[in-house]
């Protein structure tokens, strides 16, 4: 995966070595990896190719870097650390790293057609997962799940504000990666069904384990501070329903994302069960 993601932009584009390197810099400083995982099982799990796959998934860890770049920036949260390094506006100016989340962004698009392309995923199941992509981390996914915690932190009631924060912010881009993983072994309807409610709990259990994260994890281990919710004063599923409320919702979507794929309508659901249970018990 490292490899795919270094040769990501080819070597013979005349592309300035600033921005080359604001874009290494945060795609390249590793995390869970998660988004690219669950592309490649997903596709792993209908018996679909994992080379074929490695272009999407390539794709969504480009997206999700530019928005932790965006993200980390003075005008959003304001974060001086991402994943124990230093983040990249801090390295190299506010005004380059808005422009390298621009470009991975961007590049993104190019790196899903490169599945067709190179790969021989249908030009109609490759056109499939760009507007799943364009849908998913836009506004009315990742970016519009991103303005309503920025709004959120205006003062929130409700907790369903937040699960909206929850499900768009972070779950959208992980329904994206199983059902792009589901289209490159060209899924059935039922299939892409299964991948969806799968993603869609694990998507939610996943931002909750953050919240607590925030409250009780291992700063070492986080490569972040922790408190930083309650020192921006952000609204958090432990702060509605309380830490061990939180923690049992993290298991009943365990378990209800461990039962969409379990039925039978995905032949080998093994790893995505298997990331799924890692995700509940994760401590970074």
């Amino acid at each position: 995966m490292a490899s795919q993601l270094q040769q990501a932009v080819p070597a013979d584009w005349n592309v300035p070595d600033n921005l080359k390197e604001a874009m290494s810099y945060s795609l390249m400083a590793g995390g869970k990896r998660l988004r690219p995982l669950l592309v490649i099982a997903a596709a792993e799990a209908l018996q679909g190719s994992r080379e074929a796959a490695l272009p999407v998934a390539c794709a969504v860890e480009m997206v999700h870097t530019y928005s932790l770049i965006h993200d980390d920036l003075p005008a959003m949260d304001d974060d001086d650390y991402r994943r124990g390094k230093p983040t990249n506006h801090k390295v190299f100016g506010e005004a380059m790293a808005i422009l390298a989340g621009d470009a991975l962004l961007t590049h993104a698009f190019y790196s899903v057609v490169q599945a067709s392309q190179k790969h021989g995923v249908p030009a109609e199941a490759a056109l499939a997962i760009v507007e799943d992509l364009s849908r998913y981390a836009g506004p009315a996914g990742m970016v519009g799940g991103q303005v309503a915690d920025m709004e959120g932190e205006q003062g929130m009631t409700d907790l369903g504000q937040l699960r909206y924060i929850h499900e768009h912010k972070t779950g959208d881009l992980i329904v994206f990666c199983l059902k792009a993983g589901g289209r490159i072994a060209a899924a059935s309807t039922e299939q892409l069904q299964a991948l969806e409610t799968f993603g869609r709990a694990i998507g939610l259990a996943f931002q909750i384990q953050d919240d607590i994260l925030d409250l009780v994890g291992d700063e070492s281990k986080l490569g972040k501070k922790t408190q930083s919710d309650v020192k921006q004063q952000k609204v958090t599923y432990p702060y509605f329903v309380g830490l061990e409320a939180s923690r049992a919702e993290v298991d009943r979507l365990t378990r209800q994302a461990r039962e969409a794929i379990s039925g039978g309508a995905i032949p080998r659901p093994e790893r995505l069960i298997e990331i799924a249970d890692y995700l509940m018990h994760r401590d970074r």
